[in-house]
């Protein structure tokens, strides 16, 4: 089975050609509305970060009665949430693909070092989000369905979009990443080349904090999944084809029950 997670202030419906082509190649996919968007309903304040999101993810697929590991798809927020249900609950997931995901925390190098993501203004990230867009105009059959997807979760609940922005901009997870490195579960990192909104650094930060995991770079931008469902659709499918190996878990048997189990 698919999870797949979505990006910031969007819901599955922005998703929907690339993930039902997916299923058509013989796949499930289950692709919820994480919290404060799609009309599911916010997390409580006290459970308002990455890990309070990776353990909803964890709840959902125990309402599906799924006690067998799945490969988790999370594009950008989504990919932050992807990497903290694999991190939190082992025994949930048997490999990551983290599409132009968040967590790698660097926003650009500099001769003084590092400069993180936490650093970067608003105004920047808006210029690079509507550059993002920009390209996928042509596409009149995509865009309007992203704008409406957005508008009506900005419309909806304001105040999640603000807060998950929030959590996306601040969002290190390089230290989970570097777990699940030491680990051994199978991570593919999916990169759009031409990416604004997380730049190459936070690209290399994630490399960096997971190793040896694979990379594939395709042309296209933040949203080229979006824009170029055929790409996404042949990317995750020769990755579904590929057998996992079973991830090496670090302690007593009790990180690899299924979630929820005593």
């Amino acid at each position: 089975m698919v999870l797949f997670l979505h990006g910031w202030a969007l819901s599955p419906a922005s998703y929907r050609e690339g993930l039902a082509r997916i299923a058509e190649r013989g796949a499930r996919v289950v692709a919820p509305a994480l919290p404060g968007f799609g009309g599911t309903d916010d997390l409580p304040p006290a459970d308002l970060s990455l890990a309070g999101y990776a353990r909803w993810a964890g709840r959902f697929l125990e309402t599906l009665g799924e006690n067998t590991p799945v490969t988790v798809v999370g594009h950008s927020f989504g990919g932050g949430v992807a990497v903290r249900l694999a991190h939190d609950l082992p025994a949930a997931v048997s490999r990551l693909v983290l599409v132009n995901s968040i967590g790698g925390a660097v926003w650009a190098e500099g001769p003084a070092g590092a400069r993180m993501m936490s650093e970067r203004p608003w105004w920047d990230w808006g210029l690079h989000l509507q550059e993002d867009l920009g390209p996928a105009w042509g596409l009149g059959r995509v865009v309007p369905v992203v704008l409406s997807d957005a508008a009506t979760n900005a419309l909806r609940n304001p105040l999640a979009v603000w807060r998950v922005a929030e959590l996306a901009r601040t969002a290190d997870l390089r230290v989970e990443l570097d777990e699940l490195r030491r680990r051994g579960l199978p991570v593919v990192i999916v990169w759009g080349r031409q990416d604004r909104v997380l730049p190459e650094a936070s690209l290399t930060a994630l490399r960096l904090a997971l190793g040896d995991a694979e990379v594939r770079t395709v042309e296209g931008t933040h949203s080229w999944l979006i824009t170029d469902p055929d790409a996404f659709t042949e990317i995750i499918t020769n990755v579904l084809g590929e057998r996992p190996l079973r991830p090496l878990l670090g302690g007593d048997d009790a990180a690899t029950r299924p979630p929820g189990r005593a």
